[in-house]
Formats: C-alpha cells, sequence, structure tokens
C-alpha cells in the first residue's frame, strides 16, 4: 500500500510541472448603443423639442379636457425604456406655478428612501425663455432621472424615466445614462409655441 501510494504520488508530480494557469479575469457586459440622432417633434402641442430617433413610438394625448395638459410618451423598446412628459398650462396664475414645481420636487424627494444619492443640476437658457431642473436618481429607484422645465409664466413640462424592469441600478445604468443624455437634449431644445 505504502509502494502504491508513493507512485501515485510521483505520477502526480511528474504532470503537475508545466504551464502556470491564471484565473481569467471577470468579464463585463458591453452595451453599445447607436449614436444619438435627433430629429423635431412634429406633435400638435404648445412646446415643440427634439427627440432621437430610436424612439420608435411617440404618443401625446390631451390630460384633461378642461385645461391644456398633454402626456407624452417617448418609448425605447430596444433600451426597454419610457420618457414620461407631462405638460401643463400654467395660466397665469403664479401660484398655479408654484403648485407645479413642488409638485415636481416632491417626485423627486419621494425616491430618497431607496436612492443612495440624488444630484441635481440647474437649466436655464435666457434666449428661449426655458429654466429648469434635471434630478439624476442613484440607487435600486423606480425612476433614475426626473425633470422639469418652464418659461415661468405660461408653460410647465415634466418628465421621468423609467424602465419595464425590476429596478437594479447596476444593471440598467449603461441604458439610463443613455436616455438621460436624451432627456437633457430634450431639455436644451424645448421652444415655447
Amino acid at each position: 500500500m505504502n509502494k502504491n501510494f508513493y507512485l501515485l504520488l510521483l505520477i502526480m508530480v511528474c504532470f503537475s510541472c508545466g504551464e502556470s494557469y491564471v484565473p481569467k479575469p471577470k468579464g463585463y457586459l458591453r452595451l453599445d448603443y447607436p449614436k444619438a440622432k435627433y430629429v423635431k417633434s412634429n406633435l400638435n402641442i404648445p412646446f415643440s423639442f427634439e427627440t432621437n430617433i430610436l424612439a420608435s413610438k411617440i404618443e401625446s394625448k390631451p390630460v384633461r379636457a378642461t385645461t391644456k395638459s398633454y402626456g407624452i410618451t417617448l418609448e425605447y423598446p430596444s433600451l426597454k425604456g419610457t420618457i414620461f412628459l407631462t405638460y401643463k398650462s400654467v395660466e397665469g396664475n403664479r401660484k398655479n406655478l408654484i403648485d407645479f414645481l413642488r409638485d415636481a420636487q416632491n417626485f423627486t424627494q419621494k425616491h430618497t428612501i431607496k436612492a443612495d444619492e440624488i444630484p441635481v443640476t440647474s437649466y436655464e437658457n435666457d434666449n428661449r425663455k426655458v429654466y429648469g431642473s434635471f434630478a439624476e436618481v442613484i440607487g435600486n429607484v423606480a425612476s433614475p432621472a426626473q425633470f422639469y422645465v418652464t418659461d415661468s409664466v405660461n408653460h410647465f413640462l415634466t418628465g421621468s424615466l423609467y424602465f419595464y424592469a425590476k429596478p437594479n441600478y447596476d444593471s440598467i445604468l449603461p441604458a439610463a445614462n443613455y436616455l438621460q443624455k436624451d432627456i437633457k437634449h430634450i431639455m436644451e431644445t424645448v421652444r415655447w409655441e
């Protein structure tokens, strides 16, 4: 028995010599999205903006018949995401505008329970009278980005990004970053009619 053990040990030593193996490095999923190409929206609403041609389905419908409010949906099936826009007419009522601003900011703040961080960036374009804010919500949240823009007199537009998946920040991050650029482009190209 002792002989067999030594023989087995000798065979193992002989065959174990040679190349040393190194473990493979971790692999990461690489997602390449097409370069964004923008076109002007052709919707019957009181403002215009440019949208990515990747948004294959764009719908606009009145929210309420009594007021000038519209819901606009920009669907990105290849990214499994949607940008929801809501337009509200301020109707010259300053209190109305304050309520709209409070609602938009409260919507973002509701994500603080699940969010790790919510960096907010202000936006201003005096030439086109567009003022607003963009909030990136970092963490496992339902909506990883929200924004609003207004002219402070007649128009108010708010928007949010949603994905058709359970919130997992690491998984949706590449698509979220891509669509956040589209949201910023919408903010930069809004023109009030």
